[in-house]
């Protein structure tokens, strides 16, 4: 459970109707299985323990006692298996009989909760049988022990801090306001539903996004547990379609009429996290809620949840160019209101053949085609330098003229060079110096260009960049709006290869297929046989080791000790565990050493969740130190610092 992560299970035993014995062993037989598996808190379907649909043997005396006789069984039978289960069945509370789910823990029952709405239309008559449990309270007499009998129960895990889970069962989720909205405004961020929920044509698609949008709402994870192909009977088919879901992500969804257990490792650090973020998020007080405590083993959970490599990337195809498209629509319209307002008819940027300036050309292109501009009216401007290499230079040249705009070369070298005389830099010294000096004699060119036309400078730089301060400040680190400034590199190569992909154009096509296959590369060095001999990833580390860095730690303010454990676990067979280790300490070393670049950073258009704008996402102090995150990456455990490479 370190890190906040913890397994989870919903099952879906192989019932039989009116069975309490024969459905108390199934349960055992599952939560000892799920148990076993790691599972912590464990999920059955509504009524399990004598089945959904006995109807009117609901009365039958002879059933609630085996039913209640069960129960006690179980616990006891699962006194040795660690993990929060809940359980399914009719009790008599005062006199009334309610539709309840148990939740047992160390072969204790905590507490019971009863369903509050109850469906009594179409194939449902649960009125006929059972009593509302809204606003019924009290302690019910359970094996000899007072047990919390009422809907407004909290479960506080002793072993895992900020874990507090809730139970509601069935229609309580399909009611206008139901009762799991009230428990995680108390403080749940693990919601239980315990279901039977008949199968009709299209209902697993609204009762999926029904699950989802409950879990997204409530900043929560939502265990649904559903009846399966034992509860069949008469007009009703069940499909046992169990989801786990967690604010809005689906982690696991049984197989239709399958009775499959399902597993997912919930994240309850990154929800605890999302709802201090979010300011409209007003937890209220408990009042009126019983907490009741839980233990569970303290151990590590092992990271079997899924986590993108790439987490600006959407993974499947069609979601990606759907994004694509809509990236590059909110780049170009950014960029139309900034022309709009400025009443330029003008655009100026930077063309070097690479990533960067390639897309932000494709989105200057379109901005000017929403505006009914001529694209002649882009200035293109390639500015070779002791760096430049053919293959880059005939990228930007060919690339302009694909896209109808004007392309302008300007030489810089002698510039350059007179400004190494000026201030006395030894040309054969390639420093610092002798690279930011070409930045900025670009800015300097493009700047200037835009004064002469009227027009706007366009920037290029994109958010991975930013977050790692790689822009020379007063350089390629200034412009007039830029248009990549919230685009991180791996999604930069996304868009490239979307607009390859999409425009119809063979020639532009294979123009930009080229640019994708070409090294990134400031090519502010001279080149080696005519190939870049500087390569940014050398110097840098990865992007998508960055980027995976960036996401996880703006996004969801993880700790480097668990972006680390993490990243293990994703780039496990892709990178060393040592140069994974290696670029997180040099990225936040970067991130924290270059704030002052962001704090003045242009205008540029917010994308997505993670931006570094200092008038929106990143309120950071320019000289913040970054000595305890060190500290917590020195202290990670199985890190043999000596085998660490040296950067």
């Amino acid at each position: 459970m370190r890190d906040g992560f913890i397994k989870v299970g919903a099952a879906v035993p192989q019932i039989c109707v009116a069975d309490c014995v024969h459905n108390r062993e199934e349960i055992v037989k599952k939560a000892k299985e799920m148990s076993a598996q790691g599972a912590r808190i464990l999920v059955f379907p509504e009524l399990c323990i004598t089945g959904y649909t006995c109807h009117d043997l609901f009365w039958q005396e002879t059933l609630l006692a085996s039913a209640k006789e069960q129960l006690l069984i179980l616990a006891e039978e699962l006194k040795d298996t660690p993990g929060l289960i809940f359980v399914g069945l009719p009790l008599v509370f005062h006199g009334k009989l309610y539709n309840t789910a148990a939740a047992v823990n160390e072969g204790k029952i905590l507490g019971i909760v009863p369903k509050e709405c109850l469906p009594n239309y179409s194939e449902f008559y649960e009125a006929r049988q059972f009593s509302s449990g809204k606003g019924t309270a009290g302690m019910i007499s359970l094996g000899g022990s007072e047990v919390p009998f009422g809907s407004r129960q909290l479960f506080v895990c002793e072993d895992l801090p900020g874990l507090c889970v809730a139970a509601e069962i069935c229609e309580d989720l399909w009611s206008p306001c139901p009762p799991s909205t009230a428990h995680a405004m108390a403080g749940a961020n693990v919601i239980v539903n315990l279901s039977a929920s008949d199968e009709t044509v299209g209902k697993s698609d609204y009762r999926r996004d029904l699950v989802k949008g409950q879990s997204a709402r409530l900043l929560c994870a939502y265990l649904y547990a559903t009846a399966g192909n034992g509860e069949s009977t008469q007009d009703l088919v069940f499909g046992g379609q169990s989801l786990i879901c967690e604010n809005g992500a689906v982690l696991a969804e049984a197989k239709m009429f399958a009775n499959e257990t399902i597993y997912g490792v919930l994240d309850i650090q990154r929800l605890m996290g999302e709802r201090r973020r979010i300011s409209t998020w007003q937890e209220e007080q408990r009042m009126g809620y019983w907490e009741v405590s839980f233990r569970l083993p303290k151990e590590e959970t092992k990271l079997e949840r899924y986590f993108a490599p790439n987490p600006f990337v959407p993974d499947q195809q069609g979601e990606r160019q759907r994004r694509c498209d809509e990236i590059l629509n909110i780049q170009a319209m950014g960029l139309v209101k900034r022309l709009e307002h400025t009443r330029s008819k003008r655009a100026v940027l930077g063309i070097s053949g690479g990533l960067d300036s390639t897309l932000a050309l494709l989105v200057t292109a379109r901005a000017f085609d929403i505006l009914g501009l001529d694209r002649k009216d882009i200035l293109a401007v390639t500015m070779p330098c002791f760096g430049t290499t053919d293959r880059t230079y005939t990228n930007a040249c060919e690339l302009t003229a694909r896209l109808g705009a004007t392309l302008k070369e300007v030489d810089i070298k002698k510039a350059v060079l007179q400004h190494f005389e000026d201030i006395g830099q030894d040309y054969q010294v390639h420093d610092v110096t002798f690279e930011n000096s070409q930045a900025r004699e670009r800015t300097q060119v493009i700047m200037d260009l835009a004064n002469q036309c009227g027009g706007l400078v366009i920037g290029t730089g994109d958010l991975s960049e930013l977050a790692l301060g790689w822009a020379t400040y007063n350089g390629d680190h200034m412009s007039m709006y830029g248009v990549n400034a919230s685009v991180p590199k791996t999604l930069v190569r996304h868009l490239v290869r979307y607009y390859a992909d999409t425009c119809g154009q063979e020639k532009l096509s294979d123009i930009l297929l080229d640019i994708l296959d070409t090294p990134v590369s400031p090519e502010l060095l001279p080149p080696k046989d005519g190939e870049i001999a500087q390569k940014t990833e050398d110097l840098v580390g990865p992007y998508e080791l960055h980027d995976f860095f960036l996401y996880y730690m703006l996004r969801f303010h993880f700790s480097p000790a668990k972006i680390y454990r993490m990243a293990k676990a994703v780039f496990a067979g892709v990178y060393e565990e040592e140069v994974i280790y290696q670029w997180l300490r040099k990225f936040y070393w970067r991130f924290f050493s270059q704030q002052f670049k962001r704090s003045c950073l242009p205008d540029g258009p917010k994308v997505g969740s993670v931006a570094v704008s200092p008038r929106g996402d990143l309120r950071m102090p320019s000289d913040a130190s970054v000595r305890i995150w060190q500290d917590e990456l020195e202290n990670i455990k199985n890190v043999d610092s000596s085998s660490m490479i040296c950067l």
